[in-house]
C-alpha cells in the first residue's frame, strides 16, 4: 500500500521523471543498430559460419553479389566493371577480362569459361566486398552499384537482399505502428466506457515503447524482425494492464468519494493482479531466449523487457496520467457496448457436452495440420519480398538467362595439389544441379605456367591458406535439392580436405534448418513447463495447469494448423515464435476465468453456479483484450509487404481470436466436468460444499 500512495503522492514528479527519460530513449532508439541479415543468428561453432570468418580474415572478403548486365557491348561492360571496382568496400570484381586480355574475343576463350560469364545477350560478374553481408558500408556499397549500373544492370546476393528487406522495412515500420496505434484505439474506444481513457493508455504505452527500444542500445543490435514487431506486440499484450487499472480506480471510485485514495486502492489492486498475469507473458518470451538460432533470443529479451516496463508504466505513469486527466476523463464516459452476459453464460452451461465433443473432435485436425504446417515453412528470405522489388527481379534474371539460382564459396587448403583440385572439381561438377566449379585452376586451365597467370586472378583466387573456389547451382536456396547437392559437396570436398569448407548463403541456410528445426521443440517444451508452474504457483493446483494449457495449447494446433489446410507456406521464425506468444499472451484469458471460478466454489457456490458466474464475469476482459490483441496486429497483415512481418502478426491477431473462442466455450465445459478432480488437486479446496446441486444439474 505504501507504493501506491507513493505513487498517487508523487504523481507530477513520476511524469517530469518520465518525459525526461524520453530524451535519452529516443537518443537509444535512434542509435540502436538493426540487423537484417538472418544468417548472422546462426551459432558460432560450425563450418558455415567459421569458413565466412576465414574468408574476411584471409582473403579480406565478406560478402559476395553477382551483377548482370543485359544487351551491353564488351567495352561499355569493361568501363562498367572499372566504376564498380572503384566503389569503396568492393574488393574485387571477377569478370572474363580478369583472366583473359579484352583483346582476345570472347568467343575464342574456353567454352567453360565463356559460359560462365556470358549467355546470348547478358553478362555476369562475380563481384566480393571487403565487409560482412549485412554491414551498412556493404549496403551502401549496394546501393552504389546499382546507381552506378542503370535499370538493364541487376545485383543478385544476400547482400542486395538485406539491403531491399531494409529500406522496405523503413519505408513500412512508421505505417503499420500507426495502423495498429489506430486500431488499437478503435477497439478500446468500442468496448471500453471512455472516450479520452484509450488515448491515456496508448501516451503511457508509447511512452513505455519508447523506453523499451532506447533501451535496446545496450544489446548493440537487434534484428529487423524485433524491431517491426515488438512495438505492436508490446502495445497489444500490455493495453490489458491499462484496462485492469482504469476499472479498477472506477470501481474504487464508486466505494470512496477520495479519488487519490481510490487511486491508491486501483494501483495495489492491478499491481497483485498485473504482475500475476505478466509472468505468464514474460516466461513465454524468455522460452524464445533457449533457441540457439539467437534470433529468438533477441526477440525474447526485447518483449520479455517491454511487458515488464509494461507492468511499470501501468502502475506508475498510467495512475498519474488518469488523475491529471480526471476532469475531462469521467466527463466522457458512456456506457460500455459489452451487454450483461448472463443469458450467454447460463446457455454455455447448458451446451456443456456439445462443446466437449466439439472440443474432442477438433483436436486430431487441427494437431495433424499443425505438424504438418511446421514442415511446410520456406526459409529462403527471398520468399518474403514483394515480387516487383530489386533483388527478386535480379535473381529471377539470373536463373532465366544463366540458370543459376544459389552460389557457393569453397574454401581448400594450399597443401592441396593443382591435380587434386582438377579431380575434385571434375568430381564436383558431376554432382546433380552444378552447374559449373570456378577456380584458378579450373579457369585457366593446367597448361597455362604459374608466372603467366594474371596477379589479380591469383590475389583474387588464392592466398597463403586457402584456394577459393566458386559453384554454380541451379538449385535454390533452402531448397531440398540444394541442400542434397551440399551434402554431395562436402563428400567430395572432405574426401580431399579434411579441413576444407563450403559456404554461401546454400549452405548456411541448410545449417538454419537443422538448427531451427531442434529449436522449435526445445522452445515449445521450455514455455510449456515454466508456464504449467506458474500456473500451479499461483492457483495452487496440479489439475488446473493441465486443463489451462490444453486450451491454449489446442488454440495454437488450430491456429498453426490452418496455414497447412488453406495451402499456405509461412516463413520458418513464424510458428516458433507464435506457438510461444500465444501461450504467453492468451493464457491470461484462461488464468482470469478459472480464478474467478476458484474463488466462487470456495466461497461456497455449486459448481454450476461457479463456472456461470466465473464466465459472466470474465467475458468483458477477455473480448476487450482479444480484441485488442487482433486489432493492433490485423491491420499489420493487411498492410506489411514483407511477408515475414504480415505472416506474424495474421498468425498473432487469428491467436488471439481463436484463444478467446476457446477460453469462452471449452473452458467452461472443462471446469464444469473436472470439477470434482480440480478440488481434489487444488489446495484450500478441499473444505468446499459437495452438497447436491439439486435444481442447479445441468437437466
Amino acid at each position: 500500500m505504501k507504493f501506491s500512495k507513493a505513487v498517487v503522492k508523487y504523481r507530477i514528479p513520476i511524469l517530469i521523471i518520465a518525459l525526461m527519460l524520453m530524451v535519452p530513449a529516443t537518443l537509444g532508439y535512434l542509435k540502436t543498430r538493426v540487423n537484417y541479415d538472418m544468417l548472422n543468428y546462426l551459432p558460432d561453432g560450425i563450418d558455415t559460419v567459421k569458413g565466412q570468418d576465414e574468408l574476411l580474415k584471409d582473403f579480406n572478403k565478406g560478402a559476395f553479389s553477382l551483377l548482370i548486365l543485359e544487351n551491353m557491348s564488351e567495352k561499355d561492360a569493361a568501363a562498367l566493371k572499372e566504376k564498380v571496382e572503384a566503389v569503396e568496400h568492393v574488393d574485387s570484381v571477377l569478370w572474363y577480362d580478369t583472366v583473359a586480355d579484352l583483346q582476345i574475343p570472347m568467343e575464342m576463350l574456353p567454352d567453360k569459361l565463356y559460359k560462365a560469364f556470358n549467355t546470348e545477350n547478358s553478362t555476369m560478374m562475380a563481384i566480393f566486398f571487403d565487409s560482412s553481408t549485412s554491414a551498412d558500408v556493404t549496403m551502401d556499397a549496394i546501393r552504389e552499384i546499382r546507381k552506378i549500373a542503370g535499370s538493364s544492370c541487376y545485383v543478385s546476393g544476400m547482400s542486395a537482399l538485406v539491403t531491399d528487406l531494409k529500406d522496405l522495412c523503413e519505408k513500412e515500420e512508421p505505417v503499420y505502428v500507426g495502423i495498429a496505434v489506430a486500431l488499437a484505439l478503435a477497439s478500446m474506444v468500442l468496448f471500453l466506457d471512455s472516450f479520452l481513457a484509450p488515448f491515456i493508455f496508448i501516451l503511457s504505452i508509447a511512452m513505455m515503447v519508447l523506453l523499451n527500444m532506447g533501451t535496446n542500445y545496450f544489446l548493440g543490435e537487434i534484428s529487423y524482425i524485433t524491431k517491426a514487431l515488438s512495438a505492436v506486440l508490446q502495445l497489444a499484450v500490455t493495453m490489458d494492464y491499462s484496462i485492469f487499472l482504469w476499472n479498477s480506480y472506477n470501481e474504487e471510485r464508486g466505494k470512496t468519494p477520495d479519488r487519490n485514495e481510490a487511486m491508491a486502492n486501483a494501483v495495489k489492486n492491478t499491481l497483485t493482479s498485473v504482475v500475476g498475469s505478466s509472468i505468464t507473458t514474460v516466461a513465454g518470451f524468455i522460452a524464445l531466449c533457449f533457441m540457439s538460432f539467437t534470433m529468438g533470443r533477441d526477440l525474447g529479451i526485447v518483449m520479455a523487457k517491454g511487458v515488464i516496463l509494461g507492468v511499470i508504466g501501468c502502475v506508475t505513469v498510467l495512475p498519474a496520467l488518469i488523475l491529471v486527466f480526471d476532469k475531462p476523463l469521467q466527463a466522457t464516459r458512456h456506457k460500455a457496448i459489452i451487454p450483461d452476459m448472463g443469458g450467454f453464460a447460463k446457455g454455455c452451461i447448458k451446451l456443456v457436452p456439445v462443446f466437449l465433443v466439439l472440443f474432442a473432435a477438433i483436436i486430431p485436425p487441427a494437431y495433424i495440420g499443425y505438424s504438418k504446417t511446421n514442415k511446410e515453412v520456406y526459409y529462403d528470405m527471398g520468399e518474403c519480398l514483394p515480387k516487383d522489388i530489386s533483388y527478386v527481379i535480379a535473381n529471377s534474371k539470373l536463373k532465366e538467362e544463366f540458370d543459376v539460382a544459389s552460389t557457393h564459396m569453397l574454401l581448400v587448403d594450399t597443401s592441396v595439389s593443382e591435380k587434386d583440385i582438377r579431380s575434385m572439381t571434375k568430381e564436383m561438377e558431376q554432382v546433380d544441379g552444378v552447374k559449373y566449379v570456378i577456380g584458378l585452376d579450373p579457369l585457366v586451365g593446367s597448361l597455362v605456367p604459374e608466372e603467366m597467370i594474371p596477379e589479380r586472378l591469383t590475389k583474387m583466387l588464392r592466398s597463403d591458406k586457402w584456394n577459393l573456389l566458386l559453384i554454380n547451382s541451379e538449385y535454390k536456396v533452402a531448397s531440398d535439392a540444394v541442400n542434397t547437392q551440399i551434402d554431395s559437396l562436402n563428400n567430395i570436398l572432405k574426401k580431399y580436405d579434411r579441413n576444407g569448407m563450403l559456404i554461401g548463403e546454400a549452405p548456411c541456410m541448410k545449417d538454419m534448418i537443422e538448427t531451427t528445426d531442434r529449436d522449435f521443440r526445445v522452445v515449445n517444451i521450455v514455455s510449456i513447463v515454466a508456464i504449467f508452474f506458474i500456473i500451479a504457483i499461483v492457483e495452487k493446483s496440479l489439475t488446473l495447469p493441465v486443463i489451462l494449457i490444453s486450451v491454449i495449447e489446442a488454440a495454437i494446433f488450430i491456429n498453426l494448423g490452418l496455414p497447412h489446410y488453406f495451402g499456405q507456406s509461412l516463413p520458418f521464425i513464424a510458428p516458433i515464435c507464435i506457438s510461444t506468444i500465444q501461450l504467453g499472451a492468451t493464457v491470461d484469458y484462461a488464468i482470469l476465468m478459472t480464478t474467478r471460478y476458484k474463488t466462487e466454489r470456495i466461497a461456497g457456490e455449486t459448481r454450476k453456479d461457479a463456472v456461470t458466474t466465473a464466465l459472466r464475469t470474465s467475458i468483458p476482459s477477455i473480448i476487450v483484450s482479444g480484441m485488442g490483441l487482433f486489432a493492433a496486429t490485423f491491420g499489420v497483415t493487411l498492410f506489411s509487404d514483407i511477408d515475414i512481418i504480415s505472416s506474424m502478426c495474421m498468425l498473432m491477431a487469428r491467436g488471439a481470436v481463436i484463444s478467446m473462442v476457446m477460453v469462452i466455450l471449452v473452458l467452461p465445459a472443462l471446469l464444469y466436468v473436472f470439477d470434482k478432480v480440480i478440488i481434489a488437486t487444488t489446495l484450500g479446496m478441499s473444505h468446499v460444499d459437495k452438497v447436491p446441486e439439486h435444481s442447479h444439474s445441468m437437466a
